[in-house]
């Protein structure tokens, strides 16, 4: 099962890219969840406490960020892939992402995580809600 999002957002790329990859950035957008970023390809990421883990594969500033990324409760060394990419358009910046790999029967919980503590809380980090 892939989850497979097209959303758009009124911050530019280079923004919706560092609020990705800068702890800070993204523990102010989350409401200040513990978040431990390292910005580099094959650097590790903690997110929400250490609910999240994993590493980054491919860092391009501003066009894509590709994770290997997994949660807490998974079974051990089991990872799933995440790619988050954008396009410049007119009226603000589409986000295409997707998320494969994952273990069968989370994929209801995930799309629902992605928008409550991703989409949501990138809206009103970016002034849109």
């Amino acid at each position: 099962m892939t989850i497979h999002e097209e959303l758009t957002f009124k911050a530019t790329a280079d923004q919706m890219y560092k609020t990705l990859t800068d702890s800070s950035q993204f523990s102010e957008m989350t409401g200040g969840a513990p978040t431990d970023i390292q910005a580099e390809e094959g650097g590790s990421f903690s997110l929400f406490g250490g609910m999240i883990t994993g590493r980054n594969i491919e860092l391009v500033p501003g066009k894509r960020v590709v994770q290997a990324w997994r949660a807490v409760n998974w079974d051990e060394g089991v990872y799933s892939l995440v790619n988050f990419e954008w396009k410049q358009q007119e009226n603000g910046t589409q986000l295409v992402f997707d998320h494969v790999g994952f273990p069968e029967g989370q994929g209801e919980h995930l799309t629902a995580g992605w928008h409550e503590n991703y989409w949501k809380n990138l809206k009103k980090f970016f002034g849109e809600e």
